[in-house]
């Protein structure tokens, strides 16, 4: 009896087994940024995603309010506030510590805004000094270095709105220390510790200059995104009346599908990509339920926008690139809650797959409420995830009734049962990665997160240059999909978003969350299906508008 294995099937194996034995180093984690097979297996170096930020550490446990919710997440010039870890003097130099890990890792996402909102400049100088060093392996502004016009380039590096963001990675065997010259103001080091005994190939410039040709080929690949091993298509494309479904079912056997696209033949109504609805069914058990729009990073209505792992493209064709393997089977259906007929578009493309023991599930939910009440502050849950897997990604949507600026809430992730969450931020847009949010209406997008749509811009009705105004009412989108910063977890996952107005008001939030898990893994997450009918109301204001 003879046994055929498809070849594509045995080079992904292979291509994952070569990189788990190899040590982690500038190439292996550019060769994994845009491995998208690698996402959907727990990794083979284990790691847990830490963060050294500016949070006010005020903030102490959630049983003292008072001190939880204090909004203080930065070091004034004047003032006695100390958001960083400590002074210290290297070589005769007074240099503030923001980061400090003592372990193998690797800084995987950076973010800063500018010091002043109308001026991109920093007059601070950074170092990043790594396996105990006196001598810093890089330095220089810290902006520059992570803006795009620096030393990294772009798209890894980038200005976002009002900040300096970067995705490049830097590794170290032992340990790494980043220093300010001046007293820092807002920052984020996002940083991957492994396990002690993982091998490390540290960050030299050496290494940075050798990796130039696979940084840029890397980061044309994250500008061009396309579905690696996609087959031919499985399409339906129908009218569907209202509260009809309508499926494809997949292949049988061991396969994954590679990628995904919906399309609706009318936007008119923005509402439309809250109320049609995507489920997917992988082996038996139903693992996706989320309205079209939070799925796929539109959010309410259509904004187009194009990432690495999804597009929302201007013709309402939306698509999505993350690899979702199963065993025996699956099914995808769209479900129509909108109240009205809709003309429905599904195309599905699968690809070969080899299961093994770090193989999981893609799973996707939806969580709404309105209205949530900005006063008392209180947190927000995205998702609480029991077992084991890796958080990959979500899309905030949220309804603010007045102009002033509504996101000066933190992101708090608490991972496997942790006293004080791992990832404790500085403010929903510095979450989304950008900055100054008042005035930071505007479209924008990067292969890993997008501000697809806010006050009434998105990219087709941008925000002029010359309107400095801070009107922040109505709906804003804002999504962030995770490469080198997913979140692996072993026993549980907890995603809380402050709700943090400077008003007192009522506000809409939904949001879609996206992870891979284990099968035994169980979220908080159910369908809800009357909460999607239930969308926020916009002001009378922006109405008349």
């Amino acid at each position: 009896m003879k046994i055929i294995f498809p070849i594509s099937a045995f080079a992904a194996l292979s291509v994952s087994a070569l990189l788990a034995e190899e040590p982690v180093s500038i190439d292996s984690l550019l060769n994994e940024m845009v491995d998208r097979d690698s996402v959907a297996r727990f990794p083979a170096k284990d790691f847990r995603l830490k963060q050294d930020s500016s949070y006010n550490r005020a903030s102490k446990t959630p049983d003292e309010p008072e001190g939880w919710f204090t909004n203080q997440d930065y070091n004034p010039k004047r003032g006695k506030t100390e958001n960083f870890i400590r002074i210290e003097e290297n070589n005769g130099r007074k240099e503030w510590v923001v980061m400090e890990h003592e372990a193998p890792g690797a800084i995987v996402r950076t973010w800063m805004p500018w010091l002043h909102q109308l001026k991109p400049n920093s007059d601070i100088t950074m170092r990043i000094y790594l396996d105990g060093a006196e001598v810093p392996a890089l330095e220089g502004n810290m902006l520059g270095i992570f803006d795009g016009t620096g030393l990294i380039p772009y798209p890894f590096a980038h200005p976002s709105l009002r900040s300096a963001v970067s995705f490049f990675p830097i590794p170290y065997a032992k340990s790494c220390k980043v220093t300010t010259d001046k007293k820092p103001f807002f920052y984020q080091f996002t940083f991957r510790e492994y396990d002690k005994d993982t091998a490390i190939k540290t960050f030299t410039m050496e290494d940075f200059e050798a990796a130039k040709d696979l940084t840029e080929k890397t980061g044309k690949l994250l500008l061009e995104p396309s579905a690696a091993g996609a087959g031919a298509p499985l399409k339906f494309s129908e009218k569907l009346d209202n509260q009809a479904e309508k499926s494809l079912d997949l292949p049988a056997g061991v396969a994954s599908v590679r990628e995904l696209s919906v399309k609706l033949g009318d936007y008119s109504n923005p509402n439309i990509t809250r109320q049609v609805i995507l489920k997917m069914e992988f082996d038996g058990k139903e693992t996706v339920w989320c309205p079209i729009g939070d799925f796929f990073g539109s959010g309410i209505g259509l904004n187009p926008m194009q990432g690495w792992y999804r597009t929302v493209a201007e013709d309402g064709m939306m698509t999505c690139r993350w690899v979702m393997p199963y065993q025996k089977g699956g099914k995808v259906s769209l479900v129509n809650l909108s109240g009205a007929p809709v003309d429905a578009m599904l195309e599905v493309k699968t690809g070969d797959w080899t299961w093994d023991d770090r193989s999981m599930y893609f799973h996707a939910a939806w969580h709404g409420q309105y209205p949530v009440p900005t006063r008392p502050f209180s947190d927000w849950n995205y998702v609480t995830l029991k077992g084991r897997g890796v958080y990959v990604g979500d899309t905030l949507t949220v309804m603010n009734p007045v102009e002033e600026w509504w996101g000066e809430g933190d992101e708090k992730i608490w991972v496997d049962g942790e006293d004080f969450p791992s990832i404790f931020g500085t403010g929903t847009e510095d979450y989304y990665a950008y900055s100054w949010g008042g005035r930071s209406t505007d479209f924008y997008e990067h292969p890993f997160h997008a501000q697809p749509f806010a006050n009434k811009f998105n990219k087709l009705n941008r925000k002029p240059e010359s309107d400095d105004s801070r009107n922040t009412q109505g709906f804003s989108v804002e999504t962030r999909s995770r490469a080198l910063d997913t979140m692996p977890f072993g026993s549980s996952l907890q995603l809380d978003m402050e709700v943090w107005s400077g008003t007192d008001c009522d506000m809409g939030y939904q949001v879609g969350t996206y992870w891979y898990a284990f099968a035994d893994t169980t979220s908080n997450r159910k369908p809800e299906t009357e909460e999607v009918l239930n969308v926020p109301p916009l002001p009378e204001a922006m109405l008349k508008d």
